[in-house]
């Protein structure tokens, strides 16, 4: 079985999403993203709020975000979280949110203990600033947090935790028994919870983030504009905490942060304030979509090809592929195979898993899902014979 990709594996996830892209360009036009991890970008939408605030008149929302970020962005995260405008620090997207949080609250030597499976970022960018990386395993279905395995898993040196909800890889919600049990422990032990909460909004518009939800100063909530909205160009995330604790994240960002963009945050700004266009996309998406994976999971299970759960809400579902334990090479042969790219579980902690986003158009959903499924039980049969050759050699 011909496996070219496989040659020099990426270490990180996005230089493997890079590549795969890179070398599944035309005359392979199939190209169908199931590694992809939100919506689409609401291109028409973003094209029509872009015209109506930079037309004749320039909003008055372009405003510059060198002193306390934009102020109608933060005007609007208060309002939304109904929290005081000095409990949020607007970023760089959510990446430049947990990177700026590293550095403000930890120090040389520290430690930061992360979730796994996970988001392979959340360890990068900590060790790229010389912070020592642990991990503790979410376990179940459910991929549950069990504050035991938590605890278990902190040394002297560890400063913060980090986890998401929902949960990436896996779009499982964490519940309020779990935040709290994470919220006692760092105040028992002088921590901080970092809440990566990306796909959160995709519980629904009550869904409280963690840092809102008056359990504990130590929690610390992140987010962004990328995932629920598919907006990933205007790179605009913040961070919301207790001021107090928020006091010496905003006086690195003062000090650090020159690169937020005056102008995709005046545009961030006119999604916030009036986000109910982009909320009715996102809705309608996931409202087609979900019949689709909830009926190719049932086919799957019914199979013996996954052994998993769906999650309640978000665009990810996480299963373990039954027979196939290298979805690395998997995930590289579908590609090569039909042009369809589901994300490898090696890339977040859990090899015999492959993450799917089923957020995009219906036919292009259903037609990547056929194929995943032709190849799961093809790729599967060619692993079988090759076990069983390779065990009568």
């Amino acid at each position: 079985m011909a496996t070219p990709f496989l040659h020099n594996a990426p270490a990180s996830y996005s230089q493997w999403v890079r590549r795969m892209i890179s070398r599944l360009r035309p005359p392979q036009s199939l190209l169908v993203g199931l590694f992809e991890s939100s919506v689409p970008e609401p291109v028409e939408l973003l094209s029509r709020m872009v015209g109506a605030g930079f037309g004749e008149e320039i909003t008055s929302r372009y405003q510059s975000a060198f002193v306390g970020g934009n102020p109608y962005v933060t005007a609007a995260l208060a309002r939304d979280y109904e929290v005081d405008e000095n409990a949020i620090v607007t970023t760089t997207g959510a990446t430049g949110a947990l990177s700026l949080v590293y550095r403000a609250l930890m120090k040389p030597g520290e430690r930061v203990l992360i979730e796994n499976p996970g988001f392979d970022l959340f360890a990068i960018l900590a060790e790229t600033q010389g912070f020592g990386v642990d991990r503790f395993e979410r376990v179940g279905p459910r991929f549950a947090v069990d504050p035991d395995r938590v605890e278990a898993a902190l040394r002297p040196e560890t400063r913060v935790i980090v986890v998401s909800n929902l949960h990436n890889p896996s779009g499982f919600e964490l519940g309020e028994d779990e935040l709290r049990a994470l919220a006692a422990l760092a105040e028992r032990r002088d921590l901080t919870v970092i809440v990566d909460e990306v796909y959160l909004p995709y519980a629904g518009v009550d869904a409280a983030a963690a840092a809102t939800k008056r359990i504990s100063p130590r929690l610390i909530s992140i987010n962004s504009l990328t995932k629920i909205y598919g907006l990933s160009s205007l790179r605009c995330g913040w961070i919301i905490g207790d001021p107090e604790v928020m006091n010496p994240i905003r006086a690195l960002s003062d000090e650090i942060e020159f690169s937020i963009s005056k102008l995709s945050h005046a545009v961030a700004a006119l999604v916030l304030e009036k986000p109910e266009a982009m909320r009715e996309r996102t809705d309608a998406i996931i409202a087609r979509a979900r019949p689709i994976i909830e009926s190719y999971h049932h086919i799957w299970q019914g199979e013996g090809l996954v052994d998993s759960v769906l999650p309640e809400h978000g665009c990810i579902v996480f299963p373990r592929l039954i027979g196939i334990e290298d979805t690395r090479a998997f995930s590289e042969w579908l590609a090569q195979r039909g042009g369809v790219v589901v994300a490898p579980g090696e890339y977040f902690g859990s090899p015999g898993h492959i993450r799917i986003g089923f957020g995009i158009e219906a036919a292009r959903l259903d037609y990547g899902l056929q194929a995943l499924t032709d190849g799961m039980t093809k790729f599967r049969d060619i692993e079988s014979s090759r076990k069983h050759t390779a065990i009568g050699a």
